[in-house]
């Protein structure tokens, strides 16, 4: 791990107030990216956390998501109308900025399983700007963030990346496989937000902050890095 300063740390009474801070933070960042550069890359993650962010998000008036791309962290191979879908989340909570032009870049594609598709996917994210404009993550209680989990089969060619920007994982839990942008193209952003939520994670993340083997905690490679800026939001 490359050595870094401890990420900002930006603490919120409550889930609600936490998700409306971070949907003000982003609405600024792209219109500050589409007013310096003409276009913005948002990287988005899944799971039950960011749902009441991309609600308050897609009601935010303004913003040019005409001018905005979206993609995942990472995906189960799963189709979009499958309830465990992330780009079907995305889809549904974010429809308004859909709607009014934004462009979405799926990471699941025709393949039957990741691997067979990862050469789409590599194309398809090739389209995606960079370095990303913000890429937000996810931890989970295992200290897995995006779909880099710990003992899970191809772990170590998701974190070394070898100029890569997608990788096919198999969890060392029950569900599908999974695709994820590696390591590498994770780091390939002007700012990482990390949202977690409650205390059990909140320990997590202490112990992440720890020094020790990435393969422990793979989020400890988002945390001890010096190639992107990272904040941790957090609320109880």
């Amino acid at each position: 791990m490359t050595p870094s300063s401890e990420p900002a740390f930006r603490e919120h009474p409550d889930r609600d107030s936490l998700a409306a801070a971070l949907a003000d933070h982003i609405a600024a960042l792209v219109r500050a990216a589409v007013a310096a550069r003409g276009i913005c890359a948002l990287v988005l993650s899944g799971g039950t956390t960011p749902v009441a962010l991309f609600a308050r998000l897609a009601t935010l008036p303004g913003l040019p998501w005409d001018r905005t791309v979206l993609t995942l962290a990472d995906e189960r191979w799963v189709e979009p109308d499958d309830p465990a879908s992330n780009e079907g989340l995305v889809r549904r909570t974010l429809a308004p900025a859909l709607a009014q032009g934004a462009r979405f870049v799926g990471l699941k594609s025709r393949g039957a399983v990741p691997v067979d598709g990862l050469a789409e996917t590599e194309l398809r994210l090739a389209s995606v700007p960079r370095p990303f404009d913000l890429v937000l993550l996810g931890m989970g209680d295992d200290g897995h963030t995006a779909s880099l989990f710990p003992g899970g089969e191809g772990l170590a060619d998701a974190l070394a990346g070898q100029g890569r920007l997608a990788a096919s994982v198999v969890p060392a839990i029950p569900g599908p496989p999974r695709v994820t942008l590696t390591l590498p193209a994770l780091l390939q952003a002007r700012e990482i937000a990390l949202l977690i939520t409650g205390p059990s994670k909140r320990a997590v993340y202490d112990a992440a902050l720890r020094p020790g083997p990435v393969e422990e905690f793979p989020v400890r490679g988002v945390l001890h890095q010096a190639a992107a800026p990272v904040t941790t939001w957090w609320a109880p």
